[in-house]
């Protein structure tokens, strides 16, 4: 991956690029003349902080999707209680989303507070073993707007990767944003300098509009080397709690999330079912994974909690 400095204009082509300090893009940098040179910028200071937040966890999953309303928050949402009923493993959410929050109304702890004490930021407990980081703790109010620039952006970020005390963790989940922008250069910029990232879960639903997205956030994941543990395929159906009748929601004109993974050689780690009862349970902050343990929701996350285990060890 071409490095691209925090500060740097939207157009840099990357430090490491021939085009360094040359390209239209670079006019007005701060760095553009010691990209000229083929220096590039000095190390960014705040990597060994990053390095050291992150060396007491284990595992590192970014949460990505091209496309908005797929699904990511309740993916991570569910795949970390479902990582979490294992009660010898300590698992983290980091919701990165700055302008729309979903975590902590969807685990029940919209109201906590985050405390800051001398090693940082502590994240705020769902139970014994999950923990839950995000910027919603830290608006005067939930239905204020965050209108900040891609620069601010970054910086909470930062500040996120190396001001967390997260303490030892099995797993860290990071729910992000659509797209391919600020917040995803800068997070897989900053774990991919500090050496620590494992890889992501890229979620779709079956139609071609979402695909059309989805698939330039595969093309993201290659072009910046971040290893894609698999895909999953999210509303893939929608199972009458009634009848049982099976219904497919949205039309898989060119085969769905399905028929992406065999051109791209990916796996399809799940087809998830639109389940109402998980959706009501979200909007509630309540524990679906408590509430309906048999349930055929709970299991395909459980499934799937083994099968991303898998692609980690």
């Amino acid at each position: 991956m071409s490095d691209i400095p925090e500060d740097a204009n939207a157009g840099c082509p990357g430090t490491g690029s021939a085009g360094a300090g040359k390209a239209s893009g670079c006019a007005g940098c701060p760095n553009q003349g010691a990209c000229a040179t083929g220096q590039g910028p000095p190390p960014d200071a705040d990597v060994p902080k990053i390095q050291d937040r992150f060396s007491r966890i284990k595992h590192k999953i970014l949460i990505l999707s091209g496309k908005g309303g797929v699904g990511k928050s309740t993916l991570t949402s569910n795949l970390a209680r479902a990582l979490a009923s294992d009660p010898t493993k300590q698992v983290a959410i980091l919701d990165v989303d700055i302008c729309g929050p979903s975590q902590p109304r969807m685990m029940g702890v919209e109201d906590e507070e985050v405390h800051n004490s001398a090693d940082g930021w502590t994240p705020v407990g769902i139970q014994p073993n999950l923990t839950l980081m995000s910027i919603a703790f830290l608006l005067g109010d939930k239905n204020d707007a965050v209108i900040w620039r891609g620069a601010r952006k970054n910086g909470m970020i930062k500040q996120f990767l190396k001001d967390v005390d997260w303490g030892e963790v099995d797993y860290l989940l990071i729910d992000t944003p659509p797209g391919t922008s600020d917040e995803h250069i800068s997070l897989v910029q900053f774990l991919l300098q500090a050496g620590t990232l494992d890889g992501a879960l890229i979620v779709s639903t079956p139609q071609e509009v979402s695909l059309l997205d989805v698939r330039k956030e595969v093309s993201f994941c290659i072009k910046t080397k971040v290893p894609i543990l698999g895909v999953v395929e999210n509303m893939a159906r929608f199972v009458c709690p009634h009848c049982s009748h099976t219904t497919l929601l949205f039309p898989t004109s060119t085969g769905g999330a399905e028929q992406m993974c065999v051109d791209s050689n990916l796996e399809l780690l799940a087809q998830l079912s639109l389940e109402p009862s998980l959706a009501k349970a979200l909007d509630n902050g309540e524990d679906f994974f408590e509430t309906n343990p048999d349930s055929e929701m709970v299991k395909a996350f459980l499934s799937l909690a083994e099968k991303v285990k898998a692609k980690l060890n």
